[in-house]
């Protein structure tokens, strides 16, 4: 694996030189654009709008408009915007991490120390493990501020990505009836049916089935084949059915 980030975990005075790791890879199947008539590929270009040629990437240079006139910014002044920030993850506080809604959650990281950093790394796997907490700290990566969470797993340290809280749009927008009537019944029947399939969570139990039956279809295609369209239509349960779906499921 090849690190995407270096710099240092900052735990009160103690400093850990670690890497990042991207702790995640791409299961679905890598499609690309072709030309229908020739199935040629399709290329993306960086073209310039004025003079319609093509810019090289040495030639590329990142821009914010201002008062209608872009002010250039260079690999440096995203450094100096907050340097501590560029190669420290200062954790600031700590919490439960049943109290981090998942609603928050984005990408995880591999934290890996680095030369000289083993014991500090291990110290606070130790620490975050008997609290039962998890740390949330801000860094910098890719020219933007990022919220994390740094946790202990199975003697390593992950951290996750969290998104900022004006990230999350409100759910006010949505059209959600508020008082539906139900039933005792129907109460009892729904929780009876969750009991009867409820079971400790193991991620192994769900594959990407998905893939693997277009995987099928377009192994099927090189063979000159044309597999059959399995078509679907959704039908909503009505009202007046939802006791007799309910029990049907638990038959």
């Amino acid at each position: 694996m090849r690190a995407i980030w270096t710099g240092a975990i900052g735990f009160g005075l103690v400093n850990i030189p670690v890497k990042l790791f991207s702790a995640t890879e791409q299961s679905r199947l890598d499609f690309d654009m072709l030309d229908r008539k020739d199935h040629s590929r399709v290329r993306y270009q960086r073209v310039n709008e004025n003079t319609g040629k093509e810019v090289a990437w040495e030639n590329i240079v990142k821009g914010y408009m201002l008062n209608d006139n872009y002010i250039i910014l260079e690999d440096t002044d995203f450094e100096e915007a907050s340097p501590e920030k560029n190669k420290m993850i200062n954790i600031q506080s700590f919490v439960k991490e049943k109290e981090v809604d998942s609603m928050y959650f984005e990408t995880p990281y591999y934290i890996e120390p680095q030369k000289g950093g083993q014991k500090a790394y291990h110290l606070l796997v130790k620490a975050l493990e008997k609290a039962g907490m998890v740390g949330l700290a801000t860094f910098v990566m890719r020219a933007g501020e990022n919220l994390c969470m740094i946790r202990a797993k199975e003697n390593i340290l992950i951290l996750n990505k969290l998104r900022f809280e004006q990230e999350i749009r409100s759910p006010e927008e949505l059209n959600i009836p508020q008082n539906v009537k139900l039933t005792k019944a129907e109460i009892d029947m729904a929780l009876e049916l969750v009991n009867r399939h409820s079971t400790s969570f193991d991620v192994s139990a769900y594959k990407d089935e998905y893939t693997d039956e277009l995987l099928k279809i377009i192994k099927e295609r090189a063979k000159g084949k044309r597999p059959k369209v399995r078509k679907m239509k959704v039908k909503a349960t009505r009202t007046n059915d939802l006791l007799e779906q309910l029990k049907a499921s638990l038959g």
